[in-house]
């Protein structure tokens, strides 16, 4: 029984460990997109200029 009690206790501590690198790398700002919106913004007038280039297409 004592067993169990180690590994949820172990278990727990590794899971805060990865919850504070995860709140860590969010706010250090690790994962916001700087690449992509600059991207859309080419390709935009692309996807409204052929909306119904599919059905023209058959």
């Amino acid at each position: 029984m004592s067993v169990i009690y180690l590994l949820i206790s172990i278990s727990i501590v590794v899971a805060a460990v990865f919850l504070y690198i995860f709140i860590r790398a969010v706010r250090s700002g690790q994962f916001d997109d700087d690449y992509t919106p600059s991207v859309r913004m080419l390709f935009d007038d692309e996807l409204k200029k052929n909306p119904n280039k599919s059905e023209k297409l058959n």
